[in-house]
């Protein structure tokens, strides 16, 4: 299990898996819930593997999912299916609200006071000296 263990410990101290399900949705004829799928999704991004999406249940080998993820849950429950119908979910539901959600949470729960917000989701950036915005400078 190696560093996985402390990071599930993370997930079920949040509730993530819990929450997931809520913001997503549950389907009782499913073998594994949206909030196991999203909690197999984190353990594979933080598995320390440079590995792609369809290799998603290969990630799993070797790894006790049933102590990671739930009773019941083997690694040939992780494959395409589940994957991509709760990618599908997670963006029909909006990137940006569950992401606020989660950060809302983890904060609450570690008791991260907060006495300001700012959401910056813009990728720009400037580099270099900023200048002072002078006539010679705007020309340059």
């Amino acid at each position: 299990m190696e560093h996985l263990g402390i990071v599930v410990g993370i997930i079920d101290e949040m509730s993530l898996v819990d929450l997931f399900n809520q913001l997503l949705g549950t389907h009782a004829q499913k073998i594994i819930s949206a909030g196991q799928v999203v909690k197999a999704m984190i353990l594979n991004a933080l598995g320390f593997i440079c590995a792609s999406l369809y290799l998603f249940e290969k990630f799993f080998e070797g790894i006790p999912t049933e102590n990671l993820l739930a009773e019941g849950i083997q690694r040939e429950h992780l494959n395409d299916e589940p994957l991509s119908r709760v990618l599908d979910k997670l963006y029909d539901a909006g990137l940006t609200e569950i992401f606020i959600r989660v950060a809302l949470s983890a904060a609450d729960r570690f008791g991260v006071k907060m006495d300001s917000f700012h959401l910056d989701s813009s990728s720009f950036h400037v580099h270099g000296d900023y200048g002072s915005g002078t006539d010679d400078e705007a020309s340059a």
